[in-house]
């Protein structure tokens, strides 16, 4: 089964694990990304919350639409959607990594409808419907004065210089990348939920920090996918590492479909109905919390339970004072 990978802000992979079973009933699962151009990038930057919602709303149309289709798959799909805004070197990159089961509950709800086990969605057609729909949300947040524009960007404010700046990417190919993992559905949840707890880059990935200097390995994909070290100021370093931070209360982890929080457990059991899966069955998990006084005892090897003047007795609780109010607050006179 797949283990859920938890995070302060959910689970990465919640609700897939009931969809594998035995082997006659696995399903394919693909990872699909959607990025945004970087003209689109630089408006993200200075208006995260909208434009971040914007790609979460375009990328879960895109997908459920041309999923829905009969000329493509005709099936409800379910899927969970992780943001990332960075690339290897750090730099600002706003995309979406999904992870989506290669199949759907049909229309009609009677049966399970599987994608080919090479073929999911077309991504030309995923790409050329995210890129629609993610310029008209843009435009529409534009004209109801959600999209605020700074420094550079300040012209932007101008409707016609607004439209000029996406010109470009109106006729330009988005990325969209949609394949199976190599090593199967758990690889790709490790990969997507690495970062659902920390921001941009791992402890590992940091070299050395000296003199005023962090160097950190990185990728590069243009370049055969070569590990490569790069040397950044410190000042530099933090200003990269500060571009990724969300904005206050922002989910980066969204479900869809089936697995969408307000159906989540019906769906899931309909799909294990249609694929013959064995009902579910949720197992009652009793979490027995250690004492702090013996983990203590572990750290240390002193016991808190031990009479501090005898050394041989041990404390016993008569009696817990009541809750002491905080003490008032102290004028500074000075």
């Amino acid at each position: 089964m797949l283990s859920r990978i938890r995070s302060r802000e959910g689970t990465a992979g919640g609700g897939l694990r009931w969809l594998i079973g035995p082997k006659r009933t696995q399903i394919f699962f693909w990872h699909v990304v959607f990025s945004v151009p970087e003209q689109i990038a630089s408006i993200a930057y200075q208006n995260k919350k909208v434009v971040y919602g914007i790609l979460f709303r375009a990328v879960a149309e895109t997908l459920s639409t041309i999923a829905a289709d009969p000329k493509h798959l005709g099936a409800e799909i379910g899927f969970f959607a992780v943001l990332h805004s960075w690339g290897q070197n750090l730099l600002f990159h706003p995309h979406l990594h999904c992870v989506v089961p290669g199949g759907g509950i049909s229309l009609d709800g009677t049966r399970w409808i599987s994608c080919r086990p090479r073929f999911f969605l077309p991504v030309r057609v995923l790409s050329r419907l995210f890129r629609r729909l993610f310029l008209k949300y843009l435009q529409e947040a534009f004209d109801s004065g959600k999209l605020r524009f700074f420094t550079s960007l300040e012209a932007l404010r101008d409707p016609q210089a607004f439209h000029r700046h996406l010109d470009p990417v109106r006729n330009l190919k988005w990325v969209v990348y949609a394949k199976p993992p190599f090593a199967g559905p758990q690889q790709v949840v490790n990969y997507v939920g690495r970062y659902t707890h920390r921001v941009a880059i791992s402890n590992d990935r940091i070299v050395d920090i000296e003199g005023g200097e962090v160097k950190f390995t990185w990728r590069d994909y243009r370049d055969n996918n070569r590990q490569k070290t790069m040397s950044l100021s410190a000042d530099q370093f933090i200003g990269r590492f500060l571009l990724h931070v969300l904005p206050s209360g922002f989910q980066r982890i969204r479900y869809y479909g089936f697995l969408g929080n307000r159906h989540r457990k019906e769906k899931l059991e309909q799909c294990r109905q249609l694929l013959g899966m064995a009902p579910s069955k949720s197992p009652s998990v009793s979490v027995t919390l250690e004492d702090y006084r013996d983990r203590y005892e572990k750290l240390t090897g002193r016991s808190l339970r031990e009479c501090p003047v005898c050394h041989h007795g041990h404390m016993i609780p008569v009696t817990i004072p009541a809750e002491v109010g905080s003490s008032p607050t102290i004028k500074d006179t000075s």
